[in-house]
């Protein structure tokens, strides 16, 4: 049986991460090829490429102006077509209002430019080249936290998610004459190194609160979804919103 993403070729961003690299190993397990971006981690990106056999590593700052389209025009390079883009890098910087404004300030600066600017200028490339490839497919990893608002301390961080999930269904709409399909994927609590550090410092039942299910989501299920979304017959999940959070928000 033929593998169902055979043949494709997936930029991951954020993919020495947790929820990235279970993306990665499910896509290659699918069948893909898959192009691994990292900031900083390029042990942990080597040793994911030499683990997946053929992946194709690259190093970009996405919190610069200029690290998104850099990464892209690499990512070209070395793999000649690119059929899907997963921007699922993101940050979560905690701030207060009681904050000095300057400091207000480079949060929500920072926070603006990974979460959404990053994307939106991937999204932006990769919609210049699924238009001379007949078409493509872009998954951005959202978050429960841009649906129906966020804790105080993180407002930057739902307020970029908002933003992303609104720019996704934007480009659903704008291009899918052009065979580009889009969709977030909005998980809550995943079983991360970042949720146990909350566990750790708060407590499970804090993390739990709310989560009818009764346990974080794995990264693995978020893996497998990706996973599924960017398969070719899935063309008319275009524009959604898929909420991976045991029912904690329901819309």
């Amino acid at each position: 049986m033929t593998a169902p993403l055979s043949d494709k070729c997936v930029l991951v961003t954020g993919a020495t991460g947790s929820i990235g690299c279970a993306i990665a190993r499910q896509l290659a397990r699918d069948g893909a090829r898959v192009a691994l971006h990292y900031a900083r981690s390029g042990d942990a990106a080597q040793a994911l490429a030499s683990d997946l056999g053929d992946a194709t590593v690259i190093q970009a700052d996405l919190s610069t102006p200029d690290g998104p389209t850099a990464l892209w025009q690499e990512a070209e390079a070395q793999m000649g077509r690119i059929d899907a883009l997963v921007n699922n890098a993101g940050q979560l910087t905690p701030s207060s209002v009681d904050d000095a404004l300057d400091d207000w300030h480079r949060v929500w600066a920072s926070d603006i430019q990974l979460n959404l600017m990053a994307a939106a200028d991937l999204c932006r490339a990769a919609i210049g080249h699924f238009r001379t490839h007949g078409g493509g497919r872009i998954v951005n990893i959202a978050s429960r936290a841009g649906q129906g608002g966020y804790r105080a301390e993180a407002m930057s961080y739902g307020a970029t998610k908002a933003a992303l999930i609104n720019l996704t269904q934007s480009i659903a709409r704008g291009f899918g004459p052009d065979n580009i399909q889009a969709l977030a994927i909005a998980p809550g609590w995943v079983r991360t190194a970042m949720s146990e550090a909350y566990v750790a410092e708060h407590g499970a039942a804090a993390a739990l609160a709310g989560i009818p299910t009764g346990r974080m989501a794995e990264t693995d299920e978020v893996a497998e979804l990706v996973a599924f979304v960017l398969r070719p017959s899935q063309v008319s999940l275009s524009g959604a919103v898929l909420d991976v959070n045991g029912a904690s928000q329901m819309r």
